[in-house]
């Protein structure tokens, strides 16, 4: 994998083989037929296929730490403990906020800041002090050029703001377009819930 040129960090996907994650999000591709599933770190396919689809802010988590981040499931095992994942009735609920900064701190050291309110001035503000964001946006934001069908209800990693507006990277982006992609403040707002957590 090779680091961005615009901000240095190392794209990935919560799938463990990124040609899959378009077949999967569009396709109904069964998340348990992913030969690669055992990079991901999970013990069993099928705790794989359970929870690779909910994963998305620790994807962002573990780019935000760079090369040497743990897996991805050593992170969700790590944000279990902490409570930023919760399981009522079978169901998966998170990332919560919260837990997960307070895991941020406790196991790696980082500066993690929840922000229940927050706007895209602001995400350029916290960019240009050196901070990266995990933003709540709708996962559409992969089709940016067609109407925001919601808010929220995804993670991306932002990680610059330059001349031609916020560059993030998706950890469901279906192709290196939008695995890694850039755009202006007015583009990214109608997808944006307002709500986030930034690292450092």
């Amino acid at each position: 994998m090779t680091p961005c040129p615009t901000c240095g960090t190392t794209a990935r996907t919560q799938f463990a083989s990124p040609g899959l994650v378009g077949p999967i999000v569009y396709g109904g591709h069964d998340r348990a037929d992913d030969p690669a599933w055992r990079e991901s770190g999970a013990a069993t396919v099928e705790d794989y296929a359970r929870w690779c689809g909910h994963l998305c802010g620790l994807t962002c988590y573990q780019m935000a730490l760079g090369a040497d981040a743990p897996s991805l499931f050593e992170l969700r095992d790590g944000a279990l403990k902490h409570g930023a994942y919760t399981e009522e009735g079978g169901e998966i609920r998170g990332m919560v906020y919260a837990p997960f900064a307070e895991y941020a701190r406790a196991a790696h050291g980082v500066d993690a800041t929840v922000h229940r309110r927050l706007t895209v001035a602001e995400i350029g503000a916290l960019l240009d002090e050196g901070r990266r964001v995990i933003a709540s946006v709708h996962f559409e934001i992969r089709r940016p050029h067609r109407p925001a069908p919601g808010r929220g209800g995804h993670l991306v990693l932002l990680t610059r703001r330059t001349a031609e507006g916020l560059h993030f990277h998706n950890p469901s982006g279906v192709d290196a377009a939008t695995r890694t992609a850039t755009l202006p403040a007015d583009m990214f707002e109608p997808f944006f819930a307002g709500r986030g957590v930034s690292l450092r």
